[in-house]
Order: C-alpha cells, then sequence, then structure tokens
C-alpha cells in the first residue's frame, strides 16, 4: 500500500488549474500521491506547452476526461462550456472512478474538486470516497455566491440572478468590498442565456458543497477577515503562491518565454513594468494601440504578456501602432506567455498593470507589487476594489467617453503610482502579513496542517 492517493479535479480554466496544482504539490511533499484531471482540450495544451516535462513528476499523474465540447469550439463560451460540463463530465468523471477503484490496486481515498466542480463531491459519495472543497479565488467571492439564497429572499435579485436594482451597491458584510450588482459572477460572464446557465450551475455547486467536512479557500485571513468572519466555515489555507517554491510541474496553457528573466536581469531594481491580463482578456484593437502607445509615453522600460488571442479576429503583430516596435527598442519586451511568479519576484519590478484575477492579485502581494487595476470581468471588479479602497496597494484606471482607457490615462496613473511612496509600502506590509500566515505556526500554516492530519487519520 503506498502513499494515500487523492483524485483532484479542477474547474478547466487557466486560473483554476494553477492553484489546485500548487495544492496538489503541498500535498505531494506530505506523502499523498494525485491523480489530477484535466479536460481533454487543456491536458493537450499542457502537453504542447511543456512537451514531456509534464510527465516529470511520479507523484502527480495527470489524466484527462472529454469536456463535451467539439474540438474547435471557443472554450471562452462559457454557457457552452458549463452545458457541455454539466451533461459530459459527470459520467466521465464516474467511469474513471469506477475504472481506478475496480480495477487498479492504488485505489483514490480522497476527492479534492474545485467548488465549481462541486457535483464532483456527489460522485465521490456515491464511491463512498470522503470528498474536500477547494476555492481558488476570494472567500468573499464565495461568500457572496452562499449568499445567492439571501438575495433571492430579499429581491436584491430575480430567480435568474438578475439584479432587480441595478443601481443599489451592495454591502454583503463589513470590511468587505461593495459590490455593484453588475459585477455579479454570474452577469458578468456573458450574454443573458450564459447568465442563467452559470447562475443554476453556481447555486448547484453550492448546495453540493454544503455539507462537506472541509471547505479549503486560497486566502489568508489577514487579506479577507471580514468575508472569513462572515463564513466562518471557508478555511484559509493560503496564498499557495507565498512560499514561492517554483514548481517543477507546471500547468500552463501557454509555453513560458524564459527569456522575460534573462532581459529583468538587465534592468534596473524597481524600474519595470510588468504587464499581464491572465488568460481570458480580449481588446479592441483601439484599446490595444492605447495600451501600446501609453507604454511608450510612460519612458519606462515594461514587460508585456501578449497572447496570442488577446485581440478578436485580428493578429496582434499588425495592431501594434506604426513604428511602435522601432521607437521602444530593448526598452520594451513583449512575449507570449511569461513564467509569472518567477517575473513577480524579480527585484526590477516596479508595478503590475493586471486583470486582478485572484492569482495573480496574491501573486502580486506575496511580493509586495503595487498593482494599476484593469478589471476585464467575472470576480475581478471585486479585486479591484479590495486593491484600491481596502487595502490601498494601487490605483483603477478611468475611462473616457469612448469606454476606452486612454494612453494619457495610463501614463498618467503610472507616474502616480510610482511617484507615491505609500503603495510600496502598503504592499510590503500586506506581503509580510501573508508571509506570516504560511510560516510555521501563521493561520493559513495551521489550518493546513490540520487538514493534513485529518486526511491521514
Amino acid at each position: 500500500m503506498g502513499n494515500p492517493r487523492i483524485l483532484a479535479i479542477p474547474y478547466p480554466a487557466q486560473g483554476h488549474v494553477i492553484p489546485l496544482m500548487e495544492l496538489s504539490h503541498w500535498l505531494v511533499d506530505q506523502g499523498f500521491s494525485i491523480t489530477f484531471v484535466n479536460t481533454e482540450f487543456n491536458h493537450k495544451r499542457v502537453r504542447d506547452a511543456f512537451g514531456n516535462k509534464v510527465e516529470g513528476d511520479d507523484s502527480i499523474h495527470l489524466v484527462s476526461i472529454p469536456d463535451g465540447m467539439e474540438p474547435g469550439e471557443d472554450r471562452n463560451h462559457l454557457g457552452k462550456l458549463t452545458d457541455g460540463i454539466s451533461n459530459v463530465m459527470t459520467s466521465e468523471l464516474r467511469k474513471l472512478l469506477k475504472k481506478i477503484n475496480g480495477f487498479e490496486d492504488d485505489k483514490i481515498s480522497y476527492v479534492i474538486a474545485d467548488v465549481n466542480m462541486g457535483w464532483a463531491l456527489d460522485i465521490a459519495a456515491e464511491f463512498e470516497i470522503p470528498g474536500v472543497a477547494f476555492w481558488p479565488a476570494s472567500a468573499f467571492l464565495l461568500a457572496l455566491l452562499f449568499s445567492t439564497n439571501k438575495l433571492l429572499n430579499d429581491q436584491i435579485i430575480d430567480k435568474y440572478g438578475t439584479p432587480i436594482n441595478a443601481e443599489r451597491m451592495i454591502e454583503l458584510c463589513p470590511n468587505t468590498p461593495a459590490i455593484h450588482p453588475k459585477n455579479f459572477l454570474w452577469i458578468s460572464l456573458g450574454d443573458f442565456t450564459t447568465q442563467k446557465i452559470t447562475f443554476e450551475y453556481a447555486k448547484r455547486n453550492i448546495k453540493a458543497i454544503e455539507n462537506v467536512e472541509w471547505l479549503i479557500c486560497n486566502t489568508a485571513f489577514d487579506l479577507e477577515p471580514g468575508a472569513l468572519s462572515f463564513v466562518p466555515q471557508i478555511l484559509p489555507i493560503g496564498p499557495l503562491s507565498a512560499t514561492n517554491q517554483l514548481e517543477p510541474l507546471t500547468v500552463s496553457f501557454w509555453p513560458e518565454d524564459e527569456t522575460s528573466l534573462e532581459w529583468l536581469d538587465q534592468q534596473q531594481p524597481g524600474s519595470v513594468i510588468y504587464v499581464a491580463f491572465g488568460s481570458f482578456t480580449v481588446f479592441d484593437p483601439i484599446q490595444f494601440q492605447e495600451l501600446a502607445l501609453g507604454l511608450e509615453l510612460s519612458n519606462r522600460p515594461f514587460l508585456w504578456v501578449v497572447r496570442p488571442d488577446i485581440t478578436k479576429g485580428t493578429q496582434c503583430e499588425e495592431l501594434y501602432p506604426e513604428g511602435f516596435k522601432t521607437r521602444v527598442g530593448s526598452r520594451g519586451k513583449m512575449v507570449g506567455w511569461a513564467p509569472q511568479r518567477a517575473v513577480l519576484a524579480h527585484p526590477s519590478i516596479a508595478c503590475f498593470i493586471s486583470h486582478c484575477g485572484w492569482n495573480s492579485t496574491v501573486e502580486g502581494i506575496s511580493n509586495g507589487v503595487p498593482f494599476l487595476c484593469w478589471p476585464y470581468f467575472a470576480d475581478q471588479f471585486i479585486d479591484e476594489t479590495y486593491i484600491c479602497e481596502i487595502w490601498k496597494i494601487g490605483l483603477g484606471f478611468k475611462r473616457d467617453e469612448r469606454e476606452i482607457i486612454s494612453r494619457e490615462e495610463i501614463k498618467s496613473k503610472v507616474e502616480q503610482l510610482l511617484n507615491d511612496e505609500s503603495f510600496k509600502e502598503e504592499a510590503l506590509k500586506l506581503k509580510g502579513l501573508v508571509m506570516n500566515s504560511v510560516n510555521e505556526n501563521g493561520s493559513s500554516n495551521t489550518i493546513f496542517n490540520n487538514f493534513i492530519e485529518w486526511m491521514k487519520s
């Protein structure tokens, strides 16, 4: 009998796969072995990005199941993806568990499922396997999902999740971001059909995790005391990225451009603007060009992650303003994808222009980096409020009458952030608090150790 074996299943998006893989590495260090379940589509992307490197770890076994979508369909269409997950992945996971626990000696002892895959815990229960729920985003967002029945009863939203009074800001509990109803998670994901599908799906998953013994979250008490006091069953074990051990097995969907780090080595300490917008953000051509010209106007070195699919329908190469690359020369470096944790830990980074996804947020905090916030959808508006209003470690951008963030606005906010020492001071203070939480006897570390003891008992 080997180490206890855990099946880990993330929601099939980059921002969910990475923190669950980080948790998997933590668990391997504690003597567990992991069967990590990606969709076939994402499994192939990880293999294409990293070749043989994905097979580099005996303790983490990567497997895949279909997501119910056709090969060429758009996985960023969250309504279709949710349908595929609900209709196909459930039966495929059943088959996988049956195969492993029916025919293999090394049986699955636990299932750890992303809350967004809460149905997997119902399936684990059918096999009498104990389940653990993992939430990779902010505790506040999960507290909001837990509050859907109250929002329905108080007539803040209707049965489809649509706000009844769209102008009223909602304050869930003290010391948490006030939230505009248009930024409720299920509303900012797409059209009305997508909203209805994702709202129902979220309610179903929240129901599935109601009775789990462990609901662990990639946050720290010092980051979110308000939300964690409001829903005490959410147990913070993070930030998982704060240990700064750069993992041997990466699960990025794009090949990382390692020349980013060599380029950073040649820059002055605290001089570089790092610009990255996660895996979903899409720009229209005008906004893309204003961003390029704003970085040029800033007159500072910048490292800009330009994903191959960051602009709709047009290749980015054709969209750079005329003469832009010549004018910025070696002061600007554009890459398709960067090893972000190593970049944020680099001494030459001055600030982070970010979409404010939770992984990017906690990675920036874990390195004491101040932010310029450019949220795109989902929980990113909540994270922006945390960054600007509650933690005071960054600034937001204002849009002009075209709904565009202009080059002058970019230049002006970069100067405002970098000329005011208080942002860096607050960021370093917050870094100290989160590092303490994951260090020995810290609040997150203590909960994690109790969790391990429970798993081993």
